[in-house]
């Protein structure tokens, strides 16, 4: 499929110590520039599915192809370099740095990928510019960028974890229940940002949480406990 940003197929997954399969999927597809929308309920297997997608754990049987490249076929610390290069994290506990400020926060990514280091200037003039850039975009106030990101609100955090994930223009955006700490409003404020940097990127998003109101707003939506065997099967037991 050569326009598929992420293409798992006949994936079969089981965590270590456990006689029961976690995820059974026959196939996920993401496209290129796709804004997907992934939900269900607690145990559907959400976040081991992320991890299958972020070469963080291997499934024991199926293919993981990202950007037309096999994570299987790939060793352990060529993995890691191919998750830094091509693929941002948004997480639900923002896993931010606490004593870093916002711009050695944001600029990361840049730190452990060459990669992702020369498509950042391709966001400003230099790596601090294209943070810049991001965090005007992301309405953070540059009065805020040199803070520690300890002295930040929640939603001002979230948007930081959001710049982190988008600067140097990864080709892939995963976010996991990044807004299940805000407000109905906050919530659609936050979209309306991360949506456009992903539409002005070509950005893929694969945007993973509980809250159907904001389901509507995705190019697409998969209820992952309706195409996951063990969770469908568990849930008909």
């Amino acid at each position: 499929m050569s326009n598929a940003a992420i293409a798992l197929r006949d994936i079969s997954f089981t965590w270590p110590g456990q006689h029961t399969k976690t995820l059974a999927l026959e196939r996920f597809d993401v496209q290129e520039r796709e804004q997907v929308f992934v939900s269900g309920p607690s145990g559907s297997g959400k976040s081991t599915l992320l991890a299958l997608i972020g070469g963080i754990n291997s499934a024991q049987s199926g293919s993981v192809a990202i950007l037309g490249q096999s994570l299987g076929a790939m060793a352990g610390a060529s993995r890691d370099r191919f998750r830094v290069d091509h693929i941002g994290f948004i997480f639900q506990q923002f896993n931010l740095i606490p004593y870093l400020s916002i711009l050695d926060n944001v600029l990361l990514p840049c730190r452990f990928s060459a990669y992702r280091r020369e498509r950042a200037l391709t966001q400003g003039n230099d790596l601090l510019a294209a943070a810049h850039s991001l965090l005007r975009s992301l309405d953070l106030a540059p009065t805020l960028w040199t803070r520690a990101v300890t002295q930040l609100s929640i939603g001002q955090q979230q948007r930081v974890a959001a710049a982190r994930a988008l600067i140097g223009r990864p080709e892939i955006v995963v976010a996991d229940e990044p807004t299940s700490a805000l407000d109905s409003d906050r919530q659609q404020g936050f979209l309306d940002l991360i949506q456009h940097e992903c539409e002005q990127t070509g950005t893929s998003l694969v945007f993973v949480s509980h809250d159907q109101r904001l389901a509507q707003r995705f190019d697409r939506r998969i209820a992952l406990n309706e195409i996951n065997r063990c969770a469908h099967a568990e849930e008909n037991t």
